[in-house]
């Protein structure tokens, strides 16, 4: 008996071995770095707890103040006309820069003076610019939604004062989008992405409790004072020593705004605003159309469905800074080989993820159909499924394309705003949910031919006679 025992005892560290090397392994294949880990697991847990956080809104919550809590957030998302996509090309300009720096052991920033330089000026402008657009958020996207709330036919709902301070909040926690994007560029993805993971958790935890002890719209504006907390908890603590020079006038070459950062911002800006009216303006305008309660049964499906595009993004998001840097010391054909693997991770993703959400709304409508009036139903809910799947599958190629400090996407991002915002708004008058689906995946079915050839043409040009070994 007692050499059995000793056998098992010994071959328990060899079982261990193995079945850690087979998860490293099937991670490698699945094209999972440590920041994607980290990425997925931050998204799932958002993704896994929407049941619990719509349990609670539906026992705490009439129908009409769920859909101001989601409309909330789609107005709330107006603050990309400020942002305009600088934080995406910070983090590639720093990444740009990053190849000829590093950290030492006190997280000091090393290597080339005039990288360096750069970088401090390309960090100054940058939170300089957001101070200024963490003012405009607060300011006037608080005039803007209270004309917008205004409107709603439905009384005895307290929106203004929790408007308010959410937008107060959020013109703070907008001011530190650079200084995320800047530790990103700089390798420190998986750093980034395991503080979101932690702030993920707390945010539902809040979420829950705010929602539990009848905090109604306050809810928002409570989770979002914790994430606050949080990352300056967090940013001292780990951070301190990094960010030190970019109190400091930088002495060597500046990264030239207008001559540099500006070419690359305005198109990636136009193609930031026009992927409002692709995303979030959809509930507001069935918020419009047909009033909060069906805009709270498509902010609710559009969220799980946002979801499963989130997962599906963390393939290749993580990757941009590597990117850059592959770009910087012309990897070309390892880089597109990689790209290569990406999209297939992703596309799977996509496919499977919204299968099985769709599986989830046909047995919550089997099981508790009362509970499943508050989600759309089956058909909407498959359109918009299908069409996430169209509009996502080219992600990685976007990611892949900015990295070169460039944004060819502008035209095609402008038109799909155009399409996708009118025909919303046209086919949603008439038939509500289903209408504004079918605008969404039809739109993106059309212009996904487009989109490839832009990306192959591009490719070829940028990459030369290398990309034909591939």
């Amino acid at each position: 008996m007692r050499n059995r025992n000793a056998k098992i005892s010994a071959s328990s560290p060899q079982l261990l071995f193995k079945v850690v090397f087979w998860v490293k392994k099937l991670l490698t294949r699945a094209q999972m770095t440590r920041a994607t880990v980290y990425g997925v697991v931050t998204v799932s847990l958002r993704f896994l707890t929407v049941p619990v956080s719509a349990i609670l809104i539906m026992a705490r919550f009439t129908p009409e103040l769920q859909g101001y809590y989601y409309t909330f957030g789609s107005v709330l998302a107006l603050q990309i006309f400020v942002e305009l996509g600088f934080s995406n090309i910070v983090t590639y300009f720093a990444g740009h820069e990053w190849a000829r720096l590093s950290l030492d052991p006190q997280g000091r920033i090393v290597g080339e003076a005039d990288a360096l330089s750069r970088l401090i000026s390309l960090g100054r402008v940058a939170i300089r610019w957001y101070l200024i657009g963490g003012a405009i958020v607060a300011i006037g996207l608080g005039l803007g939604g209270y004309v917008f709330f205004s409107q709603s036919p439905d009384a005895g709902i307290v929106w203004v004062g929790p408007w308010f301070v959410l937008c107060i909040l959020s013109g703070i926690n907008l001011v530190s989008m650079p200084i995320w994007s800047i530790l990103q560029g700089c390798g420190q993805v998986s750093q980034v992405y395991s503080f979101r993971m932690i702030g993920t958790l707390l945010s539902a935890l809040t979420t829950w409790v705010a929602i539990y002890y009848g905090a109604r719209l306050w809810v928002v504006a409570i989770s979002t004072t914790v994430l606050i907390v949080w990352s300056a908890i967090f940013l001292v603590w780990r951070y301190r020593h990094f960010f030190r020079p970019f109190f400091s006038i930088p002495t060597g070459p500046r990264v030239s705004w207008w001559g540099e950062v500006w070419q690359v911002q305005w198109r990636t800006a136009l193609s930031y605003l026009s992927g409002y009216f692709t995303s979030q303006a959809l509930t507001p305008v069935l918020f419009h159309l047909h009033g909060s309660a069906l805009a709270g049964q498509f902010g609710m499906t559009w969220s799980i469905v946002m979801g499963v595009a989130s997962i599906a993004a963390m393939w290749s998001t993580p990757r941009g800074p590597q990117f850059a840097v592959m770009i910087v010391r012309k990897e070309y054909k390892t880089i597109d080989q990689l790209l290569q693997r990406i999209i297939k991770a992703s596309l799977g993703v996509l496919l499977l993820g919204g299968l099985g959400v769709w599986l989830l709304v046909y047995c919550l409508n089997m099981l508790n159909p009362l509970l499943a009036k508050r989600l759309l139903p089956l058909l909407p809910t498959a359109l918009l499924l299908l069409g996430n799947a169209v509009a996502n599958a080219w992600h990685p190629t976007t990611v892949y394309l900015r990295a070169h400090k460039r944004e060819p996407y502008v035209v095609i991002s402008i038109i799909s705003g155009i399409m996708i915002g009118l025909s919303s708004f046209v086919l949603g008058m008439k038939f509500a949910a289903n209408g504004v689906a079918i605008a969404f995946l039809a739109s993106n079915l059309i212009l996904l031919p487009w989109g490839l050839k832009i990306f192959i043409r591009c490719r070829h040009e940028w990459h030369g006679e290398l990309i034909k070994s591939l």
